[in-house]
């Protein structure tokens, strides 16, 4: 069925110059770590095509560095040399088949550029000497003569997109980069004509405008992205965002309206803002652009289902919608909306660790309830079984979910076990936590497609090598998952000691001074900390690690970590616990491993490594069945590498 009167206005076409767009729904420039040597690759193709081929109507590529003082590394995208023209060539082609506009990104980050070349510090440029706060790498004072060869490098990159077939431009001019950084007075405190007033301010910037402009040609869509609040104490006010854009508009086609700035950790957060913040943000903001500019508006933060993005459009908020990480999740969500199957859309649930996630360790881009994502070229398309099997799968966590849903979707006869009534294994405890509801939306999205395939999901029994013989499968998928443990634990006299799991479902009722001994660094001691300092308890969290939450990503991390502060929480770093007695706790440093004390404490909340549950891996060791073993049950790690296991194994068998 097609019916855009389902979202009229969201599946209305929108026109930029002469470049119409078939829907309002806009894939926005995002880092997919697909490059090579800074060029697009086949990688990059593929996973733009899988968006284009899933409906959406505009895809801007990724920021691109214009000039070679903005190259980050080898896997970030450039545009600075002719070399780029093929590559983005073959991502335009690869776009325009599928029938979704494609525009390229023009950037640039001055003093926030990071990371290292051949193991030595960048030498960042900015409009004067400064240092950002998150790369805490001290920026030199651009010269006369490089400013005036930035401004015409960004013109230089506009040309070669143009010459490889793009269909428009984009400006990145947000928060934290070096356009914003000459405008922004408490950081260009020059004295030529790039500094002082607000004019000489916005010098920079305009000339870029007017450079790109002249390179592209009046036909050609120019956009500028934009940061409508810093959320910081040092980023551009909403007051000078709106002066600049009105300054401008006469040359600009659109705005592209985020909020946040890459170079403060209060800022960053909003740059790709997790789970816990509210859907649309940033719209009140970009609302403000489009009245006093008169000119479209691109609205970008958090808008994951369709019904969102058709109210923000139906109220004049926006006139396109970036849907980045839902389309990231479901690259066929305009498809599923369009065809009326909003109900199977596999909603993005905000947690960031697959997809910004992946670019801090180098790696393409992805997602955790979509492994397939960032490896359209290896995983898909999906083919069908040559032999139909019967697969048994035991336990219904997100490894056992996942391997059901593929394996059933191949064409087997799949039946899922779980032990517990509830479907989700550790997903529905992370869910648990203050801000971490939509975590749960993990477990539901598997569910439904497991139950979409075919699978057979059955809840409250345990699977036993008995079972397996009874059934005689073809294979077995081990999927049992892992369990609280306390081996670490010694002894515990007269102290109230829980399990972090048993304070978050509500089944251990914890008051008074608590301190949480986290070995794991990740959501769980944070998330008990957040929910015991919210009921009235004085929180001390002690983790064996140089800061709470290290194994999150950046964006999710440094959120939690205000939370924390605002709540009075006190964070110990660098400790591992190693006794308790009946009123104090005994850790020891893990550098200098000296003793620390804490005394006069109330209650001992554990969030330590889980022990795998390995049973029936262990029972089925010699049996005559094919076995395949996944999730933490081979050993306790994260949702993401549960899903993708899943996956692998659904192929597998």
């Amino acid at each position: 069925m097609n019916d855009p009167a389902l979202f009229p206005r969201l599946f209305s076409p929108f026109r930029v110059r002469e470049v119409e767009l078939r829907n309002r729904i806009v894939s926005t420039a995002h880092g997919t770590t697909t490059s090579v040597g800074g060029l697009p690759t086949e990688a990059t193709a593929a996973y733009h095509a899988a968006r284009s081929r899933g409906g959406v109507g505009l895809i801007i590529l990724e920021a691109a560095a214009v000039h070679e003082t903005g190259v980050y590394n080898d896997r970030f995208l450039s545009c600075h040399h002719d070399d780029a023209v093929p590559g983005f060539r073959h991502v335009a082609e690869a776009v325009h088949a599928h029938g979704a506009r494609v525009f390229g990104q023009l950037f640039h980050a001055g003093a926030s550029m990071r990371g290292q070349r051949d193991g030595l510090r960048l030498v960042p440029v900015a409009p004067s000497y400064s240092v950002a706060e998150t790369s805490r790498q001290p920026a030199r004072s651009m010269s006369l003569t490089l400013i005036r060869e930035v401004i015409q490098a960004f013109g230089n990159a506009a040309a070669r997109m143009m010459a490889a077939g793009l269909d428009g431009i984009e400006i990145n001019g947000r928060n934290g980069n070096l356009p914003a950084q000459f405008l922004n007075p408490r950081i260009n405190v020059r004295t030529d004509d790039y500094g002082g007033d607000f004019r000489r301010r916005l010098r920079f910037l305009a000339e870029i405008v007017e450079e790109v402009r002249g390179r592209i040609g009046d036909r050609v869509p120019l956009g500028l992205r934009v940061s409508a609040a810093p959320m910081d104490a040092l980023g551009l006010t909403p007051d000078e965002v709106v002066d600049a854009c009105t300054t401008l508009a006469p040359a600009i086609d659109f705005f592209d309206v985020i909020a946040g700035a890459v170079g403060t950790y209060a800022g960053l957060s909003h740059i790709v803002p997790p789970m816990g913040m509210p859907g649309g943000y940033t719209a009140e903001g970009a609302a403000a652009i489009r009245a006093a500019t008169g000119r479209p508006v691109l609205v970008a933060g958090r808008i994951t289902r369709p019904e969102l993005a058709e109210r923000l459009l139906a109220e004049g908020q926006a006139d396109l919608c970036g849907m980045t990480r839902a389309l990231i999740a479901d690259p066929d969500l305009p498809n599923k909306a369009r065809t009326g199957r909003a109900d199977q859309i596999r909603v993005c649930i905000g947690c960031n660790q697959a997809c910004i996630g992946h670019e801090p360790m180098g790696v393409p881009v992805s997602c955790i309830q979509y492994p397939e994502s960032g490896r359209e070229l290896v995983l898909l398309p999906r083919t069908h079984a040559r032999h139909i099997r019967r697969v048994i799968v035991a336990g219904g966590g997100p490894a056992g979910l996942k391997a059901a849903a593929v394996a059933a979707e191949r064409g087997h006869l799949v039946k899922l076990f779980e032990r517990e009534r509830q479907f989700g294994g550790q997903a529905l405890v992370a869910a648990m936590i203050p801000g971490r509801g939509e975590f749960g939306g993990l477990v539901s999205n598997l569910v439904r497609e497991a139950r979409a395939s075919g699978a057979e999901l059955v809840s409250g029994s345990t699977v036993d090598v008995e079972m397996i013989r009874r059934e005689n499968p073809d294979a077995v998928i081990v999927a049992t998952g892992a369990v609280p443990s306390r081996s670490a634990m010694p002894e515990v006299e007269g102290m109230a000691a829980v399990d972090a799991g048993a304070v978050l479902d509500g089944t251990a009722k914890i008051t008074g001074r608590v301190v949480i001994a986290d070995e794991r660094a990740d959501w769980v001691g944070m998330g008990v900390a957040e929910n015991l300092a919210r009921e009235g308890c004085r929180v001390t969290l002690c983790v064996m690690a140089d800061v709470a939450g290290q194994g999150l990503d950046n964006y999710t991390r440094f959120r939690w970590l205000g939370i924390l502060h605002g709540l009075g929480v006190e964070i110990v770093p660098h400790v591992r616990l190693v006794g308790a007695s009946r009123d104090a706790i005994v850790l020891r440093h893990v550098a200098s491993l000296v003793q620390v004390e804490r005394a006069d404490v109330d209650a001992l909340v554990l969030a330590l490594h889980p022990t795998p549950v390995v049973d029936l891996r262990q029972a089925l060791e010699g049996q005559p069945f094919e076995t395949h073993v996944i999730g933490d049950c081979l050993a306790p790690r994260t949702a993401e590498e549960a899903v993708y296991e899943g996956l692998v194994a659904g192929l597998a068998v």
